[in-house]
């Protein structure tokens, strides 16, 4: 029997590979919006970070998101994703 291949990603905070299912995905919508994409199934370009406020700080003090997503973040979005995260339960 073949083993199905699990998708491993990179966190934009800590740059460790996990598994996909283990971060969260910061989402470009087509209409250029920035969202926190906690199912990983919007449509648009993808960034990944670990489920935890600290990634979320070093990804943003690098402009780690900004590179990835090709596109200049303003810090209300950061605030925003900060305070998602918070309410999911992951800070």
């Amino acid at each position: 029997m073949v083993q199905k291949k699990l998708p491993v990603r990179m966190c934009s905070g800590c740059s460790e590979h996990k598994l996909k299912k283990e971060l969260v995905r910061v989402v470009r919508t087509p209409e250029g919006e920035i969202l926190l994409d906690l199912t990983g199934k919007k449509s648009g370009r993808g960034a990944y970070v670990c489920p935890n406020l600290e990634c979320l700080k070093k990804a943003r003090k690098a402009h780690r998101f900004e590179r990835a997503l090709d596109c200049k973040i303003p810090d209300e979005v950061y605030d925003r994703l900060e305070a998602e995260m918070r309410d999911a339960g992951n800070g």
